[in-house]
């Protein structure tokens, strides 16, 4: 196929689009975590052209900020091909509760999840020890105060609960068997390792796999990978971040989910097309039809 990067639609600085991924049964693979809020119209309108000409025509847009939150309330209304995701992120947690403004953005989580039904997802939410100081009791409690009221609003609401987990595997596993995990749970950009999976894989949870798949040192991943059964798994983006080799360092976007959807064929030894059959599958279950 022509390289897009060559012509006007591909935006400026991105890697090009790589061998579009094969048709299969279902519509196509989807990015299933995105964030395209901090890019003008025009913009959004190449990026998603891009990734319909790479095989993967829909995307799963997160807001997990208020500014963010309020774009994609409007973004999957304009845009045919996303569907969202909105949440307060465990980062802002602490911020909030602090300013006494928790409740309100966990009350304007559940509106936007209520009123929006392309709005499928509440999250991304979970925990973070790697940003926020875990010693801190006030920041700790306001963290897991808001993931447990981002999993009854998923409960509450039937939509699917994406998880953020960074450098806390356990805490998150504690906070959903305590609380009780909703239907249809993600982990966004999985992190944990094979063992971690497995009990994932136990409870039904699906593992979202970044680009950090294709990163040379990333053993665990794959490992992780290969512990569960690929109807499981899913693929993303993360974008603008974690963009998969060889253009790590580049600004990522969902045209080179491909680059990621390959390397999990390839660690798994998987037939490709068929992949993209499961993901295209396990993806209208999470999130129904676009």
């Amino acid at each position: 196929m022509p390289d897009l990067a060559d012509r006007p639609g591909l935006p400026e600085g991105y890697p090009p689009v790589p061998e579009p991924l094969p048709l299969a049964e279902g519509p196509g693979v989807v990015d299933d975590h995105t964030h395209l809020d901090h890019l003008d119209d025009a913009t959004v309108e190449r990026l998603l052209a891009a990734a319909a000409a790479a095989g993967v025509p829909r995307a799963v847009q997160i807001g997990c900020d208020a500014a963010a939150r309020t774009w994609t309330d409007a973004a999957v209304r304009r845009w045919p091909q996303l569907l969202g995701g909105v949440a307060v992120h465990p980062n802002e947690a602490p911020d909030l509760a602090r300013a006494g403004r928790l409740d309100a953005a966990l009350a304007e989580v559940e509106r936007l999840v209520t009123t929006n039904d392309r709005i499928r997802v509440v999250g991304e939410t979970g925990l973070d020890t790697y940003r926020t100081d875990w010693d801190d009791d006030a920041a700790r409690r306001a963290q897991l105060d808001s993931f447990a009221a981002h999993v009854a609003i998923a409960k509450r609401t039937g939509r699917t609960l994406q998880i953020h987990d960074r450098d806390a595997h356990a805490e998150v596993l504690d906070v959903l068997e305590a609380e009780g995990a909703p239907e249809r749970v993600v982990f966004h950009c999985f992190s944990g390792d094979a063992a971690m999976a497995r009990r994932c894989a136990d409870r039904g949870w699906y593992l979202s796999i970044a680009g950090t798949v294709t990163f040379k040192g990333n053993h665990a991943l794959r490992e992780a990978v290969r512990a569960v059964p690929p109807v499981l798994l899913q693929v993303e983006t993360d974008a603008p971040y974690l963009t998969p080799v060889p253009h790590r360092g580049r600004p990522n976007g969902s045209h080179l989910v491909p680059l990621t959807v390959r390397a999990i064929a390839s660690e798994l030894r998987h037939d490709e097309e068929e992949l993209v059959g499961i993901l295209s599958q396990g993806s209208e279950y999470l999130y129904g039809l676009w």
